[in-house]
């Protein structure tokens, strides 16, 4: 299962079908389960007013426990103290525990294509740093280099959210760190 942004769920003319989170369930023979919204994040409710933390609750907590959850994002949580962005992740965490004591929780960092601002460098950290203290992996798109020729290849034309090529290259990347 996957709970994320508008990069895990689809945007603009790249279904959720498409998405690196689909993708990575083709490559690993998953089943994907998706949950999440465009906007969203740890703290930052979007459009659709819900959180990660409501995205695990009204759309996978009523569902048998998966192998493994991957929470991803970050990306739109800039605004927000990245302490409270670090403890709201902690808070999902714990829940996560309780509710599927058996899942494999991971942690994925927000994913900037190109260009992140220091202060996305700075919500990195607090989930790193939050991953740590609950003792899951943490996988740091942010240090991949996505971009390595035309940036069309890779980025839509908004400048932020990855083609259906970027996905796959997203998706290639966080199926070799999962296995």
């Amino acid at each position: 299962m996957f709970v994320g942004d508008s990069f895990t769920v689809g945007s603009g003319p790249v279904p959720a079908w498409r998405t690196y989170a689909s993708e990575t369930g083709r490559l690993l023979g998953w089943q994907p389960v998706i949950a999440g919204a465009g906007g969203t994040g740890y703290l930052n409710g979007g459009r659709v007013g819900r959180t990660f933390q409501r995205s695990f609750e009204v759309e996978l907590a009523w569902r048998p426990q998966p192998d493994v959850l991957v929470l991803s994002g970050g990306h739109n949580d800039q605004r927000w103290s990245t302490v409270r962005v670090g403890r709201a992740a902690e808070r999902l965490v714990e829940d996560v525990r309780a509710h599927w004591p058996g899942t494999r929780i991971v942690m994925v960092g927000p994913i900037w294509l190109d260009g992140a601002p220091a202060k996305a460098y700075r919500v990195r950290d607090a989930l790193a740093r939050a991953a740590g203290r609950e003792g899951v992996p943490f996988l740091d798109p942010m240090r991949e280099r996505w971009v390595t020729g035309r940036p069309s290849d890779v980025m839509l034309p908004d400048g932020v959210h990855p083609t259906a090529a970027g996905h796959e290259r997203i998706a290639a990347w966080l199926a070799s760190e999962l296995v």
